[in-house]
């Protein structure tokens, strides 16, 4: 039945396969105007935590610098290891980290809540949306808050949980194949894949160096 269930999370994301090929194709078109511009992602609990597994793996997995991705979680990074009371509902932190990271017109604000209520996440939309960033809203629930603030809207239509209001489940794997539709399909369209190979990958052990050197001969790259 768990499996069964989990299933439904890529029925959800292959429903709205029209709506992310046309995320993709404007965050490719508004990073590419700028060399400054970010990806950043923001999130509470589980939702976070799926937005930094996904960017985290951007510069290693295709040498997009560092500095072009950051993230936003509600309690800070602390909150990935551990609950922080509140930490979800406290506007005046998603304001003052929305203003230490300097969000800007050039950058893309990826706001992803289970419930589409999240009020951290809701705002650093709003403060962004405000500056006119470009902002995309991931959520499981339709009628959710954070759709009135982001320029696109993508609807994971995951439904009911098997273990009642646990969105970590269906929701949050919903969440994680959306998440790495979108981002592959930016990084390719920019030029780091090549024929499904990761051309611009940063060898970071003796097992990726191997890779890396596989790649370049398949290829024939220097």
């Amino acid at each position: 039945l768990m499996v069964n269930e989990h299933k439904k999370s890529a029925i959800a994301v292959k429903k709205i396969i029209n709506e992310i090929e046309l995320v993709v194709e404007r965050i490719v078109s508004h990073i590419g105007q700028s060399n400054s511009s970010r990806l950043i992602y923001v999130g509470a609990g589980t939702s976070g935590r799926i937005g930094l597994q996904d960017g985290i793996e951007l510069y290693p997995t295709f040498g997009w610098p560092k500095k072009r991705v950051d993230f936003l979680i509600a309690g800070g990074f602390d909150a990935l290891l551990k609950s922080i009371e509140n930490a979800e509902d406290n506007l005046n932190n998603a304001s003052q980290n929305f203003k230490n990271l300097k969000i800007n017109r050039k950058d893309v604000i990826i706001g992803i809540a289970a419930s589409g209520n999240t009020p951290y996440t809701c705002k650093v939309l709003e403060l962004s949306q405000k500056v006119n960033a470009l902002t995309v809203a991931i959520s499981n629930n339709k009628f959710g808050k954070l759709f009135l603030y982001s320029d696109f809207q993508l609807f994971l239509d995951t439904r009911q949980e098997i273990l009642a209001g646990s969105t970590r489940l269906k929701a949050g794997t919903a969440q994680k194949i959306c998440l790495n539709t979108i981002s592959t399909m930016i990084m390719t369209k920019l030029g780091f894949v090549k024929k499904g190979m990761m051309v611009n990958m940063v060898p970071m052990n003796e097992k990726l160096k191997k890779r890396e050197f596989q790649i370049k001969k398949h290829l024939n790259l220097k």
